[in-house]
């Protein structure tokens, strides 16, 4: 996912080897086993099938593969903390998240909240 210019400040200046070690660490394929909360089931999760590069099997367009912080702290690049996700997954696995900035974001540009 593209880093918003706020943000930038907060990935380590060789963020880019970093994401790439990772998706290359997958096999260039989304890591994904259900996090994002497809790909369940009976008995158990199964990995996401897209491959970087290919056309997307569950969507429309070319995959692309990003990296995505498990606990959404940027400065955190653990590799245990990091996985190589679709944009599809990365996505869904973020939606929570992606609420709670967004909400803070609108209230802040709010004229209301400058009532306050």
């Amino acid at each position: 996912m593209p880093i918003r210019p706020s943000e930038k400040a907060r990935y380590p200046k060789d963020w880019k080897a970093i994401s790439l070690a990772i998706r290359e660490r997958a096999g260039n394929r989304c890591e994904c086993e259900g996090e994002c909360g497809l790909h369940r089931t009976n008995p158990g999760p199964r990995r996401c099938e897209e491959v970087n590069g290919e056309p997307a099997k569950w969507a429309k367009g070319t995959v692309v593969l990003t990296c995505a912080h498990l606990d959404h702290q940027p400065e955190n690049c653990d590799p245990a903390n990091l996985r190589s996700y679709c944009q599809r997954c990365h996505l869904r696995y973020d939606i929570d998240h992606h609420k709670e900035t967004n909400a803070a974001t609108r209230a802040a540009k709010s004229p209301q909240a400058r009532l306050f």
